[in-house]
Order: structure tokens, then sequence, then C-alpha cells
């Protein structure tokens, strides 16, 4: 009864909280940690911390005097960064750690946490008010639209070829706002996901089939399957989509010119489990990685790369990861993303079909 109410505080600490072996290397750390290193635990586990966190202080003295003597150390208004974000403004408390000599447990503290988080919770409730305004209007914006194209290519019948450019550009816009009306619309009636059990290899072909044949036609990508991996526990089309999607945002970051090249990667990680802030959790062995050579996510937006209407292309309508990130929360998954020029990495981590059900079910 001890150790389960020992693991509902930890989960529950509002702020990141990371233990620390002797080695200084990461033993164990609560949800919202892994929030802050945008990654799993299970996935950081036995890293050096100092590889993962970058603390613009001269730490290492302070650190060993305290872990020699069994004192806490406490380091004010430093720059604290993960690597996959902008360096944060904390405040961080190392104390040591009873019955475990040399251990410590690291406590980070954000100065501007509180808002922050009132910020970041202001802005999601926006963009859901946003979508949910834009679902209501989105079909009576599409039927004058479709008017006006309609008139637009009759127009251009009659027209001379110098004068053709105007009315393509009318019927140009128009689609292109009728498919973001679509986008929205696809967002906001996404139904719950029909799970069974999935050949995830499947769904990679058959998305690398379909970007090749379109928008990475000038790409490369390289299949590093693990050809024992089991059934995956998902709706098919969706994850497709999920994968489409993110091979479409891979090539459309590349060189045109150059081309580029995306790798699929899977593989099985039988210790991969995901543990929620209400201290339940869930094992997702199956691994799926995305990862291509293109320049890498803008910094300003890598924090927030899954919230609806953000976006990293000038003409982008920020729905698409947003929709990604949502359907794997709907399979009960996990989906992260490391970025720097050169290598961008989507990870997502799903469950294993049960074994009492069968692929035709």
């Amino acid at each position: 009864m001890n150790a389960e109410k020992d693991l509902q505080l930890w989960s529950s600490l509002p702020i990141p909280a990371i233990l620390l072996d002797a080695d200084e290397r990461i033993a164990d750390m609560n949800p919202a940690a892994e929030g802050f290193m945008n990654n799993s635990a299970k996935w950081l586990m036995g890293q050096p911390i100092w590889d993962r966190l970058a603390v613009d202080a001269p730490l290492e003295e302070s650190l060993a005097r305290a872990r020699e003597k069994g004192t806490p150390l406490y380091v004010n208004d430093v720059d604290v960064g993960t690597g996959s974000r902008p360096p944060l403004v904390c405040n961080l408390s190392i104390a040591p750690v009873q019955n475990q000599p040399g251990w410590m447990i690291l406590l980070i503290s954000p100065r501007e946490l509180a808002g922050r988080m009132t910020q970041s919770n202001s802005a999601k409730s926006a963009a859901k008010s946003a979508i949910g305004m834009a679902e209501m209007l989105a079909h009576e914006i599409k039927n004058p639209l479709a008017g006006i194209t309609g008139a637009a290519q009759l127009l251009s019948m009659n027209l001379e070829k110098d004068d053709l450019e105007l009315t393509d550009l009318i019927v140009a816009e128009t689609r292109r706002i009728v498919k973001l009306l679509e986008q929205v619309e696809q967002f906001g009636n996404l139904s719950e996901p029909e799970r069974k059990p999935v050949n995830i290899h499947d769904v990679l072909d058959r998305a690398r089939r379909s970007i090749l044949l379109g928008v990475g036609a000038h790409m490369k990508i390289i299949e590093d399957y693990d050809p024992s991996l089991p059934m995956a526990y998902g709706d098919p089309d969706q994850l497709l989509q999920v994968v489409l999607n993110l091979l479409k945002n891979a090539a459309e970051a590349a060189d045109i010119q150059h081309g580029g090249t995306i790798r699929l990667h899977t593989f099985y990680e039988h210790s991969f489990r995901l543990r929620r802030a209400d201290g339940s959790g869930q094992t997702l062995p199956l691994q799926i990685e995305i990862i291509d050579d293109g320049p890498g996510l803008p910094e300003n937006i890598k924090g927030d790369i899954f919230d609806p209407f953000v976006s990293g292309r000038e003409n982008g309508t920020g729905l698409g990861l947003a929709l990604v990130s949502k359907i794997i929360s709907d399979h009960g998954g996990w989906i992260s993303v490391e970025s720097v020029p050169g290598r961008t990495c989507f990870r997502m981590s799903l469950p294993m079909a049960p074994k009492h059900i069968k692929e035709s079910d």
C-alpha cells in the first residue's frame, strides 16, 4: 500500500522530478519530467542526465560536494534546455535520496510555469473553440465557394489568354480554402478508432507506395523493419492517415531538386511503458520511427508542433500534426519528435494486439 501511495505522489508532482543514480544516470522520472524532456522515462532510463539536460551553470563541483556530504543543492535562475525546445529559466533543487548512497533527486521548477500553463491552456481552449466554429461554418462557406469557382471557370471560357491568370487565381485560391475547410471538418469529425489486429508493416508499405507516386516522388525511402514485430492494435485506416501525414511533411520539407532520404524503422521494446499523470500505465512495445534528413523543425515551434494551427510552413494549416497526435492518443499510444538540422525523427509507440483477439475479428 505504501508503494502504491508513493507512486501516486510521484506521479502527482506538478513539476519535473528526475531520479539520478550514483553515476548521474537517469533512474526514473515522473510524468511532468517526461513532458519537460519531451520523451518517455523508459526511453531515457540509463542515459547520463547531462547528455539529455543542458544547464547554463557550473554544477559539477557543487553537485559532487552535495553528494559527498549528503546535503541538498539549490541553483536559481539558470537556463535549462533539453535539445528539443528553447531553454527555460528555472530553479533547480537537488537532494540526496535516503538509504540510497550517491543517489539524488533533481527537481526542476520553471519560473514561469504557472503563467506558461495558463497561457498553454488558454491557447488550446482558443484553438478548440476556433475549430468548433470553423466546423459550424465550413458547410455554409463551401457552398458559395463552389459557386465562385464555377463562375470563374465560366468567365475563363470567354477570356483572352492574357486575362486567364486572374480567373485561374480565383479558382486556385477557392480550392485552397475548400481544402482547408475539409481538413478542419476532418479534424473535428474524426470517429473513434475501430481497433483490430493490424500488421503495421502493411500500413507503412501502403503509405510508402502512395507517397512515392505523389509528393514524395523525389525522395528515397529506406525500409528498416523488424520482421518479427507482433500485430498492433488499432484502426488500419487511421494509422495509414498518420503515416501518410508524417511522410508528406518529410517530403515537403526536403529539397525538391536534390531529394532526400526517409527511413522507416520498426522495432520491439518490451520495457516501454507509458505512465500517465493519474498513475495508470500501459505497455506500448511496438515502436515505429519515421526519420528524415531534412532541415529540421523551426526552433520556435518545436515544443508546440502537435498543437492545432501550429505550422512550420508558410502556407501550412497547422492541422496535420494535430490530427496525427489526436489519432495516436485515441489509440492509447504515444508520439514524440526529436529534431535537429539533418535529422528529424517522429517516433510512435503503439500497443500490441491482445492474444485473444484474432486478426479477422
